[in-house]
């Protein structure tokens, strides 16, 4: 298994993960405050299966000026409720408190009292109170081994915590751990099914990842196929409109001029060799020849030709370090030279030595751009040493300025471009007539270097650079320093 393809699938799990978490967090933080909340509903006294109703009687006679004559017993009864049920547990007086009877009533009085001005007072007190059992929000726990509080009508709590015993409660237990119990299954239920939830939507992520990431696998596998060896294969592309697809259509559109680039570099290696095969060759044989004949050889003149075919090689040379370093150059930025192209192209003519009538029209001011002196001379150098090559007669150089671009025309009066030909005659070792000789013909990269000069001083504008004209002429536009 390769890098890229655990790349791939780290992040189909990256995504995943990362989606299942966002959605992992609210959905427990729900189910917690869901079963905080069906914990505490169940907490409440009045939910509780458990409660205790406590009632207190006392009473007394008083006569008629509300002097207390006598007190009888009090009583009790506390009424148990479970499972909708009451039972009652009563004092030792709780004849008196259920019924007093006037029969009775007399047995309080000393001998002699009369009834006639006596009253009968009596009083009565309620509480009631619930047994509310402490649940645990633990799903696991024995529901026998919590603990309950008793809480008044009124929100009091009475004492502290006590386990569930059942010598105190008798049947009142169970059904306080039978609270716990349905709070244990509330709770493994909600938390089952935030699990099931957040499980099923990493699913759905999952899946739905893998489909989104199919197509950039299928990339990836065709990219991994694809060698230098083997550039006419392209990535699919799907065929929806969307980033996978505007991905891959940039993927082959590299690829188209990957393999434009590398068959324009075989070429240009084959061309190169060739061309620095021939004046090698050349000057090998004339060597061998005069070697081996020392003396029917005319010296000076092999020594004249071993120079010539040395300097074509230097220049050959020299032209190719050129396009390789102007090839890995990027465009001029905005702290390059200053250049006036005015007097560039004055200095340039006024020393060119020329067999054909030389026209400069220049304006009369100052023409300054942003580049390299040096790199701006050759390009015009390259030029003036084509029109030299294909003029008849005369060569006109002109220099004319926009307010954002200086425009420089070389013309000859040569034969001039074929049309099909405007752009072929940029290309590298390119000789449009082939009755001409290479030491004539020049090296075939005056006009390509002069093009990637031009190239390397359009400051991101793709219209400035060096084109060929039908007639006997090449422009070349520079844009002009920003006022």
């Amino acid at each position: 298994m390769n890098r890229r393809a655990h790349r791939s699938r780290s992040l189909r799990k990256q995504i995943t993960l990362i989606a299942t978490l966002i959605v992992a967090v609210p959905v427990i933080a729900a189910t917690m405050l869901a079963a905080m909340i069906s914990r505490n509903s169940a907490m409440q006294p009045h939910a509780s299966p458990v409660k205790v109703d406590d009632m207190c009687v006392s009473g007394h006679f008083q006569d008629s000026n509300g002097a207390v004559m006598r007190i009888f017993p009090t009583g009790r009864i506390l009424l148990l409720e479970w499972e909708n049920t009451c039972k009652s547990a009563t004092g030792e007086n709780d004849g008196i408190i259920m019924q007093i009877k006037s029969k009775e009533m007399m047995e309080y009085f000393e001998a002699g009292d009369s009834l006639t001005d006596k009253s009968i007072v009596c009083e009565a007190s309620h509480t009631s109170y619930a047994m509310v059992p402490d649940l645990s929000l633990w799903p696991l726990i024995d529901p026998n081994d919590i603990t309950y509080s008793v809480v008044s009508d009124t929100g009091e709590r009475r004492g502290r915590s006590l386990p569930l015993a059942q010598e105190m409660l008798g049947p009142g237990v169970e059904k306080l751990a039978q609270v716990q119990r349905a709070l244990n299954g509330r709770t493994l239920s909600l938390y089952s099914g935030a699990l099931l939830l957040i499980g099923l939507f990493a699913l759905v992520v999952w899946v739905a990842m893998g489909r989104v990431l199919r197509p950039v696998e299928a990339i990836r596998r065709e990219m991994a196929d694809i060698t230098e060896h083997d550039l006419t294969r392209r990535v699919p592309v799907s065929r929806g409109r969307n980033e996978v697809a505007a991905l891959a259509t940039t993927v082959n559109a590299t690829l188209d001029r990957l393999e434009a680039v590398v068959e324009d570099n075989r070429r240009f290696v084959a061309d190169a060799s060739h061309e620095l095969r021939s004046p090698i060759a050349a000057l090998r044989a004339e060597l061998e020849i005069a070697t081996a004949h020392p003396g029917l050889t005319d010296w000076p003149a092999v020594v004249d030709a071993a120079l010539t075919d040395t300097h074509r090689l230097q220049q050959l040379a020299t032209d190719l370090l050129l396009l390789a370093r102007l090839d890995h150059t990027s465009t001029t930025t905005p702290g390059s030279d200053i250049v006036d192209l005015t007097t560039l192209v004055r200095d340039q003519t006024a020393h060119r030595r020329s067999r054909h009538a030389l026209t400069v029209d220049l304006p009369g001011r100052p023409t300054p751009v942003h580049g390299s002196h040096s790199l701006l001379d050759r390009l015009l150098g390259n030029l003036l040493d084509n029109a030299e090559r294909h003029a008849t007669t005369a060569i006109t150089v002109r220099l004319t300025t926009d307010n954002n671009h200086a425009t420089l025309e070389v013309l000859d009066d040569g034969p001039g471009i074929p049309l099909e030909d405007r752009e072929r005659v940029f290309d590298r070792f390119t000789r449009l007539d082939d009755a001409r000789t290479r030491d004539t013909g020049g090296t075939g990269l005056g006009l390509p270097i002069a093009r990637r000069i031009a190239t390397n001083h359009i400051q991101r504008r793709p219209a400035d650079r060096v084109s060929a004209h039908p007639a006997a002429a090449v422009v070349v536009r520079v844009p002009r320093p920003r006022q």
